[in-house]
């Protein structure tokens, strides 16, 4: 019972502040209203620690966003990890998760980013290995060793900042395009953010972090960790330079077009959404260097909404096959669990970018800018197949996970849908249909007006009915045993692979060290100084007290050969 009033008090807690936050920026934009509120820890020579929050439309209108989804997911996560009898201790790592989140997304300081920087990574790497076994530990050492790549580049950033006499970087953007120093902790910046949303080469710990319970990876996955980094460029976004706004672009539609690639040849279905999410990362990435940082924010929202629902249903999906993740053991669920089934096609066609969905509204326009913009041939290509891309993968889980054959052998009964998990994700459904036009009419108070020729205005609709095609080609041949693709293996376990990063940031990173500190620890030692040192000294010292030894015996003939020894010697010297 004390379990159930946790959940339920942190979850009508966290709701009622969602909504106060969302009026709260609603009345922010109306008035164009922008607060800060700072309180000076200390004063040291002339720099000032000062702990600072920004209370602006967009920080009052993520904190709502990301609340909203915590309290759902907590809602959820009852019923989901209902039995865990460590349950209590579940739920406040979700809540220090948030308010980590919290602290990051208020902050203009340097200093408190930092705070919710390290204490999202400190508490991530608590839940991923919240299932204790040998691959949680692994996904969270990953996890926390990827990351702290990104911690150490923004303490690097700090420590650059003490030249400009505060930590306050929203005071200092208008003149970072124009100083070197700044440019350096642009730079900086860019880093931190690329490893906190696993942009290429830090894209391997996304996938590993699956190993966490399926609550928390709605939440980690939608709007809290792996946004954390975009939003942090947002708010520098003024400061960027371009030769770095070009190379974000680059690395950022690589990583789309890699995770979009790895989805299709991917069977773990915690592992496809998640390669989904990385693959939306590199999208609000490369719309965000080419200079619309709010549209970036607003495709943040939107896939926060439709992606933490699609987590909630894969978690019920595998609730209900008593844990199996791979696809290849599903089949045509949509007769089992019919509710489940509705949020989850909803949520896939919000990712697909359907129509008058929430995806519709970010996506759409993000690549109809994409086709005004001044991009060369290979970058345009790139964006429109990453989007067929995304159709395809979707359109391959939709048909092994809901409409296929059931292809379990041992025909279990499914258990029944709990209503529990059924309100926190019914609550996320009704976001992810009308959240996307209402996040597009409150953001854009004048909207964007974009005209294009007729093939280019219908393109992300050719691309989405292209990768459809696509996808329904590659099922046929699914569950053939002489699957044309065998034929193609080396190639398709480049593709399947994430182009090796998995392997070259885990074994490749870690191989060489451990073969020479293994050499270090045979042959140097316990080998040569072993040899030359302690078990030396002590041969040495063993012989030297068996010779005292022979001298200790008071024998009649050694003290007379010593004699003899001492008067041939004296003899010889003088």
């Amino acid at each position: 019972m004390m379990y159930l009033s946790l959940c339920l008090i942190s979850s009508f807690s966290l709701m009622f502040f969602s909504l106060m936050s969302f009026m709260l920026s609603v009345f922010y934009i109306m008035n164009d209203l922008v607060y800060f509120i700072e309180w000076e820890v200390v004063s040291l020579n002339s720099t000032s620690i000062v702990m600072t929050l920004l209370l602006d439309w967009m920080s009052l209108l993520f904190m709502s966003f990301v609340m909203l989804i915590s309290s759902l997911v907590i809602l959820y996560s009852e019923d989901y990890m209902s039995g865990d009898i460590t349950l209590n201790r579940f739920i406040f790592l979700v809540l220090m998760f948030v308010l980590s989140m919290m602290f990051l997304i208020i902050s203009p300081n340097l200093i408190s980013i930092l705070l919710g920087w390290d204490g999202l990574g400190l508490v991530s790497y608590c839940l991923v290995i919240y299932y204790q076994n040998v691959k949680s530990y692994n996904a969270g050492m990953l996890t926390a060793l990827s990351n702290r790549v990104g911690d150490v580049a923004l303490l690097m950033a700090i420590a650059w900042m003490l030249n400009f006499g505060g930590w306050n970087y929203i005071y200092y953007l208008d003149c970072m395009m124009n100083n070197y120093e700044m440019c350096l902790i642009s730079f900086l910046i860019v880093l931190a953010g690329m490893t906190k949303s696993a942009q290429i080469p830090f894209s391997a710990w996304l996938p590993a972090a699956m190993a966490a319970p399926t609550p928390v990876s709605a939440l980690v996955h939608s709007s809290t960790l792996v946004t954390a980094g975009v939003y942090l460029l947002i708010r520098f976004s003024k400061a960027f330079p371009n030769w770095l706004l070009n190379f974000l672009l680059m690395i950022s539609i690589l990583t789309m077009f890699m995770s979009g690639l790895g989805a299709n040849f991917e069977y773990d279905l915690k592992k496809i959404i998640a390669l989904s999410t990385l693959s939306q990362l590199g999208l609000m990435m490369s719309i965000l260097s080419m200079g619309f940082a709010d549209l970036a924010f607003f495709h943040l929202l939107t896939h926060a909404l439709f992606k933490a629902l699609l987590f909630m249903c894969a978690g019920m999906v595998i609730h209900n096959m008593k844990n199996f993740q791979d696809i290849r053991f599903m089949g045509n669920l949509s007769i089992f669990m019919p509710l489940t089934s509705v949020c989850f096609m909803v949520s896939n066609f919000a990712l697909c970018g359907m129509p008058f969905l929430a995806g519709f509204y970010s996506k759409d326009m993000i690549l109809e800018l994409v086709s005004m913009s001044n991009l060369n041939m290979f970058m345009y290509f790139l964006y429109f197949f990453s989007t067929g891309l995304t159709v395809c993968y979707s359109f391959r889980l939709f048909y092994y996970v809901l409409w296929g054959d059931f292809n379990l052998v041992p025909m279990f009964k499914l258990s029944e849908e709990s209503w529990m998990m059924i309100y926190g994700m019914l609550g996320l459904m009704v976001f992810a249909v009308i959240g996307g036009s209402m996040l597009n009419w409150m953001i854009f108070l004048t909207p964007y007006f974009i005209c294009l020729p007729f093939m280019m205005k219908m393109m992300p609709i050719f691309v989405s009915l292209l990768g459809l095609w696509l996808g329904s080609i590659m099922f046929k041949y699914s569950l053939n045993y002489y699957f044309n693709m065998f034929k193609y293996y080396s190639m398709v376990m480049f593709l399947g692979s994430m182009w090796f990063m998995p392997l070259i940031f885990t074994k490749g990173v870690n191989e060489l060290p451990l073969k020479i500190g293994l050499s270090s620890i045979k042959y140097i030692d316990l080998g040569w100084s072993e040899y030359f040192g302690a078990q030396n000294l002590y041969f040495i010292m063993m012989k030297m007290s068996s010779v005292n030894q022979w001298f200790q015996t008071n024998n009649l003939k050694s003290y007379l050969i010593i004699f003899l020894i001492g008067l041939i010697l004296i003899m010889f010297i003088i």
